[in-house]
């Protein structure tokens, strides 16, 4: 295998690709190679589903030699170290690959080690987390299986990917224990290291109609540090102003966990990463995903510093921006015109058959795509959410055609 690369992809998950993909159709001839290690490739976005028992985890996993495209070389190791003043990546397997346009997209990494008491828990004596594909179906059990008691949902206080994923899996519990009649025998409690239920105004105020349709307890600015999985108790730090004044426990039969996250540490240890941020983002311009410091490294997706929301759908919108960006410098050196506006989208799952499709810009100012009201939970976003996304990503996004 050569060791030079026209362009370099860290990372073979949506954005690098389906960045690819869009790429050779722009031209066959580029010379691309994507590193990624895994042999498997998910679609995450289900996984809420999965654990609300209205997925089957097996539909959500396809072989990572599957949705490679053909025309890229797929180097099948991970980025050790990033040596961006030489245009140089060194693999776990101790080779340098050299690029002229390198385009970091490996993901977010899930911080587990930052909750104490939670290794080798996951899985099992009601701890669970649809953040990971082995253990989502476990979500399912424990809500089939709760009939009175206490339930909490918890979410970091760190930038996560789909950051409405900790409340969704939340409201589809407490649907189903109110369809089965038990919800009046279950506490639940959002524990959330923010300070509000979601950021866009226009859809928290529904939001907040569903926790109080559920009867959920909310505690803001509450971090889940420990978990002692013998006596059944979640310990949180609070936050005011950015400082620790407290720290609470609190018991649980069942727990969902949502960890906190980050760059990786590849990243975090990296030139790349934005110089005294403890999480390590690629450091980029937030409309056209060019590196401050190197002006031929880009990043998009979960591990940039772009502070939009970190969903699938985000990635979306980035690729065609970053393929015109690529496309003006091999083509004439100079930068395109193309520029991303921060967009996001959330499905707000709220209960079975209902959804709020919220989205949002930089300014978290709604961007909506369909012509009604979309704060308002509806059965055709649900089924937008079930049945149309998953397919578009299997047979569109990933191929470059949507």
């Amino acid at each position: 295998m050569k060791q030079h690369y026209q362009i370099l992809i860290v990372g073979g998950g949506n954005a690098g690709i389906s960045l690819a993909a869009q790429l050779f159709r722009k031209d066959k001839r580029l010379d691309i190679a994507i590193m990624d290690p895994a042999e498997k490739h998910y679609y995450q976005p289900a996984w809420t589903l999965v654990g609300g028992g209205d997925f089957d985890i097996r539909d959500t996993v396809r072989s990572e030699a599957e949705v490679m495209p053909r025309q890229a070389t797929w180097i099948k190791e991970a980025a050790a170290k990033f040596e961006p003043d030489q245009n140089a990546v060194v693999s776990n397997a101790g080779t340098r690959y050299t690029y002229d346009y390198l385009v970091v997209c490996p993901g977010i990494q899930l911080d587990w080690h930052k909750i104490k008491g939670i290794e080798g828990q996951l899985g099992k004596n009601g701890i669970t987390t649809n953040y990971l594909f082995d253990y989502a179906p476990y979500t399912f059990e424990c809500i089939k299986n709760l009939k009175q008691g206490k339930a909490l949902f918890t979410n970091p206080n760190t930038p996560i990917k789909c950051g409405g994923a900790p409340q969704k899996i939340m409201y589809l519990a407490s649907d189903y224990w109110r369809r089965h009649g038990v919800l009046k025998n279950i506490e639940v409690h959002f524990y959330s290291g923010g300070g509000v239920i979601f950021g866009v105004k226009k859809y928290a105020e529904t939001l907040q109609k569903v926790l109080n349709r559920y009867n959920i307890k909310t505690h803001y600015m509450h971090n889940l540090v420990e978990i002692d999985a013998a006596k059944k108790q979640a310990t949180f730090d609070v936050y005011k102003d950015g400082q620790v004044v407290d720290r609470v426990t609190d018991t649980y039969d069942i727990i969902h966990v949502t960890p906190p996250q980050s760059a990786p540490d590849v990243i975090k240890n990296s030139p790349l990463a934005v110089p005294g941020n403890p999480l390590g983002w690629v450091d980029v311009n937030k409309h056209t995903f060019q590196h401050v410091r190197y002006p031929n490294v880009y990043s998009i997706g979960d591990a940039s510093s772009t502070p939009n929301a970190k969903t699938g759908a985000a990635i979306r919108k980035q690729v065609p921006v970053l393929v015109d960006q690529l496309m003006s410098q091999i083509r004439s050196g100079k930068p395109a015109m193309a520029q991303y506006n921060g967009y996001g989208s959330c499905p707000l799952i709220t209960g079975y058959g209902k959804l709020v499709l919220a989205e949002f810009d930089y300014n978290n100012e709604p961007m909506e795509t369909f012509p009604f009201d979309q704060s308002k939970e509806r059965w055709t976003m649900y089924q937008l959410k079930r049945h149309i996304l998953p397919w578009l990503y299997w047979n569109k996004i990933l191929k470059g055609t949507a």
